[in-house]
């Protein structure tokens, strides 16, 4: 029983070995990181398989609006997990106090605005991107159902956030776990027994995300050996709430530009017809389990840097950013090389159409090679947000997604049209990615040698 208590205690990364604390710290929130893509990963599989190829392509439109609409979501969350880490290593109970209590208010103005605004640019977004008629109500549907529940996907990641900030990874995978269950039984429930559709997965999805965030709450009001939860510390104070905007700004910003690089890239897609928009779900689908211990490591590596510039630690800062990008591009490569030997299967799994499946194997096939590249990104990325230089990774970002992926994109589908390809080789939108990603972790590497990040302490 001491030994599971263990796990759950928060860590404090300021001593021992980094890459044995980043390991620790990283696996649990690796399969949390999974569990979550699990979300989207069973509401494509049910759907795919209980309703057709035409409701697979449904949920694959709507996600890169989804992704955009809650970008204030990504900017709280980030700010807060920046500001915790540095002051939990900082040992500063008063400001780290206030810090959460802020997060909570934020979150709750910003879940509002949410509600209303993003159900309502719905569907005029989806008509802008061409959204075939065919799956337009259905796109609609299930982004009304999330944006109206989105309360619950704010508070579980901004409080899972908080949380990992103070070096517990564990509970929040514990709880992402019990959703994750709650959500595949209420997807085969609402879809497969009462025919629901695409508005069943959305509803179930909805729900066991409110159940995380409740969970989430209930162990943060547990944790006050670390810092005291009071209804002062929840009244917005200017000094700790524009430092969570101003940290968290950048990574919002990134986030709502590369979802309208996805916005406007998903209308070249969606000029290839249904068959190439539900192979682009699959990809995307298996591409998140692929990305995942890059995030990981990235988001590990945050708590990790926030900690240790909080505690004036550089030296230990640089040794911990070396060893844990190593491991980070060695369990990528070892993941890709199993999605490439099993890509046939995988693929399988979300539809029964042989050519379906064909044509996602042969576009993952693309992106292979980027996903170690994406380890360099995220790590040092993860570094340098960290310690507070959270505009570096933004510009970078906005760089390769802007002036590499979609002019790349276009350029290859306009430089490929022929009688037998009308719009291009459907080819380019995975190539652009591929080399954007590439790109995007040289630059980020020379950014991190230079060590300005150094300066941008909180």
């Amino acid at each position: 029983m001491q030994m599971i208590k263990r796990f759950f205690e928060p860590v404090d990364m300021t001593e021992g070995s980094p890459w044995q604390k980043i390991v620790f710290f990283t696996v649990p929130m690796l399969v949390g990181n999974i569990a979550q893509q699990l979300y989207n990963t069973v509401d494509s599989v049910v759907v795919g398989n209980y309703v057709g190829d035409n409701a697979l392509a449904a949920v694959g439109s709507a996600g890169p609006i989804l992704n955009l609409l809650i970008v204030l979501f990504v900017g709280i969350s980030v700010g807060a997990g920046i500001m915790v880490s540095q002051y939990f290593g900082a040992k500063e109970r008063e400001e780290l106090s206030a810090t959460i209590g802020n997060c909570i208010t934020l979150t709750a103005i910003a879940t509002v605005f949410v509600m209303v605004v993003a159900s309502l640019l719905a569907r005029p977004l989806l008509e802008l991107l061409d959204t075939p008629e065919s799956i337009m109500d259905w796109c609609h549907g299930y982004l009304l159902i999330l944006f109206i529940g989105s309360g619950g996907l704010a508070y579980y990641n901004i409080l899972s956030g908080i949380m990992r900030g103070l070096g517990d990874s564990m509970s929040a995978l514990a709880y992402l776990l019990v959703s994750t269950v709650v959500n595949i039984i209420l997807d085969l429930v609402f879809v497969a027994n009462l025919g629901m559709g695409v508005n069943g997965v959305a509803l179930a999805t909805a729900i066991a995300q409110a159940i995380s965030a409740l969970l989430c709450f209930r162990r943060l009001m547990r944790m006050t050996e670390i810092f005291d939860m009071k209804s002062s510390y929840l009244k917005l104070q200017r000094k700790h709430s524009m430092k969570i905007i101003r940290l968290g700004l950048p990574s919002g910003i990134t986030q709502a530009i590369f979802s309208m690089a996805m916005i406007v890239v998903q209308s070249l897609t969606n000029s290839f017809g249904e068959m190439f928009i539900a192979a682009n779900v699959i990809v995307m689908r298996v591409d998140g389990f692929a990305m995942m211990p890059n995030f990981s490591f990235g988001t590990a590596l945050t708590t990790y840097a926030g900690q240790n510039v909080g505690a004036k630690m550089y030296d230990r800062v640089e040794k911990g950013a070396k060893q844990g990008t190593v491991i980070a591009m060695t369990v990528s490569a070892v993941l890709t090389g199993l999605i490439l030997l099993f890509g046939k299967s995988l693929m399988g799994i979300f539809t029964k159409t042989p050519e379906l499946v064909e044509l996602s194997r042969e576009m993952m096939g693309i992106l292979a090679a980027g996903y170690i590249a994406m380890a360099v990104t995220q790590s040092l990325s993860g570094v340098m947000r960290g310690a507070g230089d959270t505009m570096t990774p933004m510009w970078i970002s906005i760089a390769t997604t802007l002036l590499i992926r979609v002019p790349i994109a276009y350029g290859i589908a306009f430089l490929t049209r022929s009688p037998e390809f009308p719009g291009g080789r459907q080819e380019c939108i995975f190539i652009s990615l591929l080399v954007s990603w590439v790109l995007g972790a040289v630059v980020t590497f020379f950014f991190y040698k230079r060590g300005k990040w150094k300066e941008k302490a909180v």
